[in-house]
């Protein structure tokens, strides 16, 4: 296997979780742009993702898809990016939790929101995530009282929540509280975060020029 990167998204998707966690890495990667109604349901790239979504990552001839795996692979891949405990140290088990936490109730929660959907009362036990609120006060319990899920080690896992949190916090689905604002704040000031911003920023679709 080679160990070619290679990249495949749209800088208006979750594939800008990876770009930042790519960029985190700090391995050689190569980019390839797709767009929704054409290129990413073409049979090529279906080939590599068959939901015809994006981000994917090709690593030689392993390809893995959503974005919480695909950053766990790339921390346990280079290792000397430090963006995971290393195997059998006692945090594997906090960091575990806490991408999948993001991965699983969080995301789950705010996209039910963003739809207007709410659980019925009494049917919580049905919802992974119980209720929105109940993600919400468990985060603000964590973020409170350390500055990364990992005490005060940034991680993977960082990449992935603080992805999720800033961009809920943008568009609704997340409240804008103190906790998160202040984590949101500390982790996308990273010189890895500013780069993938940047780097996807240049990508967006140029917009159509006012009418005058």
């Amino acid at each position: 296997m080679t160990d070619d990167l290679v990249f495949y998204t749209h800088p208006m998707s979750r594939g800008r979780i990876v770009r930042w966690m790519l960029e985190e890495v700090g391995q050689p990667y190569r980019t390839e742009l797709l767009e929704y109604a054409t290129t990413m349901k073409a049979p090529a790239y279906l080939a590599i993702n068959p939901m015809g979504k994006v981000p994917a990552l090709r690593h030689g001839d392993t390809v893995v898809t959503e974005c919480a795996a695909i950053c766990t692979y790339l921390a346990d891949a280079f290792p000397g990016a430090g963006l995971a405990p290393p195997p059998g140290d006692r945090l594997r088990g906090t960091y575990y939790r806490w991408l999948f936490y993001a991965a699983g109730p969080l995301e789950a929660a705010v996209t039910n929101k963003g739809l207007g959907f709410e659980v019925p009362a009494g049917k919580e036990m049905m919802a992974g995530y119980g209720r929105h609120a109940d993600v919400m006060a468990t985060l603000d319990e964590l973020l409170s009282r350390q500055d990364y899920v990992i005490d005060d080690r940034f991680s993977a896992a960082d990449v992935y929540l603080g992805s999720h949190l800033g961009w809920g916090m943008q568009f609704g689905g997340v409240e804008n509280r103190p906790a998160f604002e202040r984590y949101w704040q500390r982790v996308s000031q990273r010189p890895a975060a500013v780069r993938a911003k940047e780097i996807d920023d240049a990508l967006m679709p140029a917009r159509p020029a006012a009418p005058r």
